[in-house]
Order: C-alpha cells, then structure tokens, then sequence
C-alpha cells in the first residue's frame, strides 16, 4: 500500500494506492501540481484568484481560466436538480467550493487510473471515491468527537458527507440565506458513475434541505443512498443504504469526515 497526503485546500488529500506501479509516484507528482493550481484558480480565500477577481468585478468570465465557466456551469445544473437547494453564490458571494472540492478528487482519481493505478481511495476532506477492490469507509459521528456513526464499503465507491462538526453551521439554505437546520450531518453515497463532485454537490444541497426533504429526494434519485445524523444523535437513512454495510472482517478503510 502506497499513502500520499497532500495538504491544499484548507484541507489534506490523503491517497492510498493498492497497486503502486511504474507511474505512480508520477502520478502523486502531477496530482499535487494539479490539487494547486485549482486552489490558485478557485479558491475564495485567495484574493488573486480567478473566483475572487470574479466576484469583485476585476476580471470578466472570458477573461478567467476556461475551467471557470465549465465549473459555473456545473453548479447550475446541480442547483436545477436540487430544486435551488445548491448555490454557487452562498450567502451572496461567489464561492463553487462545494463543487470543485469533489471535482479536484475526481481529477486526482483521473491521473492515478491515467498513471496505472486500478485500486485506490482518494479523501479530500471527507470527500472519498474509490476505484476496484472493496473499501470501507468510516463516517465520523458529528457529535462525538473519535466515533463512527456508520461503517459504509463497497468498490468503486463515491462517498460525500457535509455537516456542522468542524466549521459550525457553514452551510446556508439558498432560499432564505440562513444557516440549514435540523441536521448535525448527511452522507450521500452516489449512484455508480456519479462521481464524488456531483455526490458532494448534491450532499451540499441535501443538507440545506433538512432531514424529511433530503432522504424524500435521496430515495428518488436511482443508486443514491443517504444516512441523516440528527443534532440529538438520531439516525435516519433511506432504505438501500443497509446494501453499503460491509461485510465483517479485516479491510483497509478511509474516515470520511463532515466538513
């Protein structure tokens, strides 16, 4: 097993390959140039960057990075297939954060399948996806600080979790600009093919929702699973997520954490 941990992002990326080759450490390599140019390009806390430029009025769209537009419209379709609940503007300022954290895992797993690698897990800040074997990934219980509140495994995994446990009610309802209420955290467990940028995305939007909504939407997108974390430690999930239990028995496993 080959580990990488990447710090960017205000948070680390932390790789695990099962098959390390001839490319990978190539690979980790261009992951990390990779990791940083998209934080130089959208990070909100950087006042250079292109987002930043963006929301000030410093620079136009034509004139940013092509990416930009492509990700501006990435969040637009996720906002109309959550019924608004996702917003690339939070709290009125420019901020696609919950999309490019995903899409940053999702580049880091196209350049290690790129440099050879077939089994591996990458988690950028609570944000896992998985390709071959069987994993096991450990959600953290959002109020108990050290605990699990689930278990998850499976291949080809794509695991979000957003919640309050390690920066506050961060997360605002689109509709009324206040802090979302009635979770401490959900997890999303996408639908094969999904991808973790758009299982982040809509993890993000599912929150905002609050409980009911969120696993009434969950339970009708195909393939998607959701587990809810209530603020009195309650548990609520939608009726596939038994199907992501694991099996008993030794396996390597990645803490998705709630952001």
């Amino acid at each position: 097993m080959l580990r990488h941990a990447e710090p960017v992002m205000g948070t680390v990326f932390s790789i695990a390959v099962r098959d390390p080759g001839p490319g990978t450490r190539e690979a980790l390599r261009r992951i990390a140039d990779r990791l940083h140019r998209i934080d130089a390009v959208f990070s909100p806390y950087r006042p250079e960057s292109d987002i930043s430029r963006l929301d000030r009025g410093e620079l136009a769209l034509a004139g940013c990075d092509p990416e930009v537009r492509t990700v501006l419209d990435a969040c637009r379709e996720v906002a109309a297939e959550t019924d608004g609940y996702f917003t690339e503007r939070p709290g009125g300022r420019l901020d696609p954060s919950g999309w490019v954290k995903g899409w940053a895992v999702e580049e880091a797993a196209r350049l290690l399948r790129a440099g050879g690698a077939r089994q591996f897990c990458v988690n950028g800040g609570g944000d896992v996806q998985t390709c071959g074997g069987h994993w096991r990934i450990g959600v953290a219980h959002p109020g108990r600080p050290g605990a699990l509140a689930a278990v998850l495994g499976g291949s080809d995994l794509a695991i979000a979790t957003s919640g309050t446990a390690e920066r506050g009610a961060h997360i605002l309802d689109p509709h009324t600009g206040r802090p979302a209420e009635g979770l401490a955290s959900l997890t999303l467990v996408g639908a094969p093919g999904t991808g973790i940028a758009r299982s982040d995305a809509w993890a993000t939007a599912a929150f905002a929702m609050g409980p009911d909504r969120a696993l009434a939407w969950a339970a009708r997108r195909p393939g998607v699973e959701a587990l809810a974390v209530l603020p009195d430690g309650t548990k609520r999930w939608t009726p596939g997520l038994p199907g992501h239990l694991p099996p008993a028995g030794p396996a390597d496993w990645q803490l998705a954490t709630a952001p």
